[in-house]
């Protein structure tokens, strides 16, 4: 009863974040951890409850016209080639290098979004076929990072699409969650496989999940983009903690 108790709260919470600013996993899997699950148990567990949950956002922003299906389809398939590569570079790259990066490149990321007015670009769209060779650039680059190291996609994606496609917010949205969704789903396929994910507490976790993405996702549409600014930053910090202490406590 204690998992339950510690798991699904923070699973609820970490739903709400993704749907609105991704970053939702720095919260739910550290939370099965704390619950006691061996890691890889607790990474599986946590991809079934967290796929569920994307499901729900990802309908909800596709039925709020937020998907560009033409743009995102292909980016799909780059992104799903990008993770699997950066799932193989993580055998030869070790991953302390990696964070001592992200050391660097988290204060920069929090330092752009707090310093923009807005999230919205304002920048002139892109012409279709640039804006979507762009998304499919991107996708495989995030990808990369999906399957190397992971943590923070959906922040990253969301930012990268605005600054860099000329896409507005809730279009970068729609298209995170797709290829979110579609990385994800080809991970869990293998946790699957491996018989590692722990379904009681999955499926218990997974409809808090989905009760945290569906309000998330409701309050995004609602509320506006100015709410997401806070947000990103939020996981921003999270995800920065996470790494000094990985770097500099759990190691030392």
């Amino acid at each position: 009863m204690m998992e339950y108790l510690i798991v699904c709260p923070l699973v609820f919470l970490a739903g709400f974040i993704d749907a609105i600013a991704g970053g939702g996993g720095l919260i739910s899997l550290p939370a099965y951890l704390i619950a006691g699950l061996p890691p890889h148990a607790a990474i599986g567990t946590n991809k079934f409850s967290a796929c569920l949950g994307t499901i729900v956002a990802t309908w909800h922003y596709a039925r709020c016209g937020f998907i560009h299906w033409k743009r995102v389809l292909p980016a799909i398939l780059t992104a799903l080639a990008g993770s699997w590569f950066g799932a193989r570079m993580a055998l030869w790259v070790d991953a302390d290098t990696f964070k001592v990066i992200m050391l660097v490149i988290l204060p920069l990321t929090a330092w752009y979004v707090l310093k923009k007015k807005s999230l919205q670009t304002d920048k002139v769209p892109f012409s279709n076929a640039r804006t979507m060779t762009i998304i499919v650039g991107l996708a495989l680059i995030i990808g990369v990072y999906d399957g190397f190291y992971g943590p923070g996609t959906g922040t990253f994606l969301m930012l990268l699409l605005t600054a860099l496609a000329h896409i507005d917010l809730n279009e970068a949205a729609g298209t995170t969650k797709v290829i979110n969704l579609s990385t994800n789903l080809a991970a869990l396929v293998v946790f699957l496989t491996h018989g590692v994910v722990w379904f009681p507490l999955a499926l218990v976790a997974a409809v808090f999940g989905i009760a945290g993405n569906y309000i998330g996702a409701n309050y995004f549409t609602s509320r506006g983009t100015d709410f997401v600014r806070p947000v990103i930053v939020l996981v921003l910090v999270i995800f920065f903690c996470k790494i000094c202490f990985e770097l500099f406590i759990a190691e030392g």
